[in-house]
């Protein structure tokens, strides 16, 4: 019941025949470059213009890198604290589970000797 099944593959049916991989030829041949009629003028190609930064350079002044790390560490500490608060409601609540359970086998266990 607790085992788990495991699907089987099942078996190709009928005749399998193998892949047979056949090797190309590949054949170099010169490049033949098109002349251009006579009558026809070049077109000239539109270039597009020189893309701009995609992020422009940020300077921060001595107050404002102060104050980035000072949110920094206020998040760190806020994080920790959180944490930390999180640790101790398991701690307590395993702590209060095991003392009602000697609890429970001290009231059993006086119950058998009456």
């Amino acid at each position: 019941m607790l085992r788990p099944k495991i699907p089987t593959n099942p078996l190709p049916t009928g005749i399998v025949t193998p892949l047979v991989i056949e090797p190309t030829v590949i054949e170099h041949r010169p490049q033949q470059i098109p002349t251009p009629a006579p009558t026809m003028a070049p077109v000239p190609v539109p270039t597009a213009p020189a893309p701009a930064p995609s992020r422009p350079t940020v300077q921060l002044s001595p107050g404002a890198l102060l104050t980035v790390i000072g949110g920094g560490t206020a998040v760190v500490l806020v994080v920790g604290a959180v944490l930390v608060s999180m640790l101790l409601a398991v701690a307590v609540t395993a702590a209060s589970v095991a003392i009602c359970a000697l609890v429970i086998r001290s009231v059993m266990a006086s119950n058998n000797h009456r």
